[in-house]
């Protein structure tokens, strides 16, 4: 789906990736990220967050958790992100960005709840009364206060499978009087997940029913008296919904496929973001006509629905502007993702160890593959600045066990 964009609006970073597959500096079974790309959105997010008066936390589940990609981001003004879960927020982290939200989408398992709040996380989202209990006890081991957010939910509101859960808002009240009843705890406000999708028909973001709840419960705690509540909205964020989210009473935004500019909006319009993140393979082998390609990463996020997957196929030297985009068999969902097979259409046009390019709406996090954060490529003298695993962790570089063993001179 992003393929062709990703020749069209930034033709220089495509190149980037074949030239450094080819000279082996970027493995097989890796998302590439374009680094300055990146800075440009951030910017461009940080910018306009400012202007409205909202804050971004930065969602790096999709990419990886790249500890390069966090170090441009903190450039940029964003300066915290918000964790789909515990494993998220220690690899962020790590990575050199604080906490601004743990506990959405995941809520915090009961043992692991200290870990959670020697992070200090700026707000924790809790489902229950017993959740907002385990942290307390967690913050209280370090002495804090924590502000918490409340998930909430009305009839018609939308949650993907598995998503559901959190206080009805007719509880909300009381619910907000009960964290506040909490040593350590401070009600700060609400929550919710998607604010806005994606309409296929339209081509647009829309809001959901969810955000209207949003919009409701800081009604309902502006008239009992509550002032300065948070009111957390992420889905589908781009700079071009910020202002709309903002009127709707938003306070704070989650951009992640928004940094890289591969939200479903990136499919349909050249927004602002530009786009920046790429999958990287080569050719493993060619058997009955077909040329079998490393996997690893192959998980292609369907919120765009079954689109057909395509690749480029370029060999060292090649142009991967002027290759033309081939159709790929995916493996099936189900399956391990070993390979996947491209139809040659002329097999003495392509070799093994030849690089794949493929353009596709991604979550590293899910994968057993690499992620790599490529510099330079504005300027024309790209270099990559490190490779890490899907987790944002260093990945392994065992030594050779002949060496080791005395076995080789």
């Amino acid at each position: 789906m992003f393929l062709e964009i990703l020749r069209r609006r930034n033709p220089e970073f495509v190149r980037a990736i074949a030239a450094l597959h080819s000279s082996g500096d970027l493995p097989a079974n890796c998302y590439a990220l374009d680094l300055d790309a990146i800075a440009v959105n951030a910017a461009a997010f940080t910018s306009e967050s400012a202007r409205l008066g909202l804050t971004a936390f930065a969602m790096t589940k999709q990419l990886g958790r790249n500890p390069d990609v966090s170090r441009v981001l903190v450039q940029a003004g964003i300066t915290h992100a918000v964790a789909v879960d515990l494993q998220c927020a220690i690899a962020a982290v790590s990575g050199g960005l604080a906490i601004g939200h743990i506990g959405h989408l995941v809520q915090i398992p009961r043992f692991e709840a200290s870990i959670a709040a020697s992070l200090s996380p700026r707000y924790w989202t809790v489902f229950n009364a017993t959740k907002a209990q385990e942290a307390a006890a967690a913050t209280l081991e370090y002495g804090r206060i924590q502000d918490v957010l409340l998930r909430i939910h009305a009839p018609g509101d939308r949650f993907y499978p598995g998503h559901e859960g959190g206080f009805a808002v007719k509880d909300l009240l009381a619910a907000a009087d009960m964290v506040d009843s909490i040593s350590g705890l401070r009600f700060a406000g609400v929550t919710t997940f998607p604010a806005t999708l994606f309409d296929p028909e339209s081509g647009t973001a829309q809001a959901t029913s969810n955000r209207a709840t949003l919009t409701r419960a800081a009604q309902l705690l502006e008239d009992a008296g509550r002032t300065d509540v948070e009111v957390n909205a992420p889905g589908t964020t781009s700079v071009s919904v910020l202002e709309e989210l903002a009127t709707a009473g938003a306070t704070q935004v989650e951009p992640g496929h928004g940094l890289t500019g591969t939200t479903p909006l990136h499919a349909m319009h050249d927004l602002v973001e530009q786009p920046a993140m790429a999958y990287v393979s080569e050719i493993s082998h060619i058997h009955n006509g077909r040329a079998y390609v490393f996997g690893g990463g192959l998980y292609v996020d369907p919120v765009l629905a079954q689109n057909p997957t395509t690749a480029l196929i370029v060999p060292p030297g090649g142009d991967p502007l002027a290759a033309v985009a081939l159709l790929v068999e995916m493996p099936a969902p189900q399956a391990i993702d070993y390979y996947a097979a491209i139809p040659l259409p002329d097999t003495s046009t392509a070799a093994v160890g030849d690089t794949v390019i493929f353009g596709f709406r991604a979550q590293a996090f899910v994968t057993r593959a690499q992620t790599a954060a490529i510099a330079g490529v504005t300027g024309g003298i790209p270099t990559v600045e490190g490779i890490w695993a899907a987790d944002g962790s260093a990945p392994l570089k065992p030594s050779n066990p002949l060496t080791a063993t005395g076995l080789s001179s």
